[in-house]
């Protein structure tokens, strides 16, 4: 959190899982092409997250939450789009998920 110690960085390279690439992409396309965002706009989101939730989210699940929650605030997706969207893909995830014996 801005000001304070943030511990060591892990400079490691690491693969990125699919959902962190489309995360990055989705900013690329909401900053550059479609001019919906800014990058201060991503910035503003991820400091207004409560510390509890910043401390305990990843760094593309921060992105995300703010990427959302501006999306919502400019009015380009509603809650009620948003939720249905969500259910949907949650409903696809169970039709296709192993039964559990």
């Amino acid at each position: 959190m801005g000001g304070l110690a943030g511990g060591e960085v892990n400079r490691d390279e690491h693969d990125y899982a699919l959902w962190e690439k489309r995360v990055d992409a989705m900013m690329m396309l909401l900053t550059n092409k479609l001019q919906i965002m800014t990058v201060d706009q991503l910035r503003k989101g991820i400091e207004a997250l409560p510390p509890d939730a910043y401390e305990n989210m990843t760094y593309y699940e921060r992105w995300i939450a703010s990427v959302t929650n501006t999306l919502l605030d400019e009015g380009v997706i509603t809650a009620d789009e948003l939720a249905s969207k969500m259910a949907a893909i949650e409903a696809q995830a169970q039709a296709h998920a192993p039964e559990a014996g």
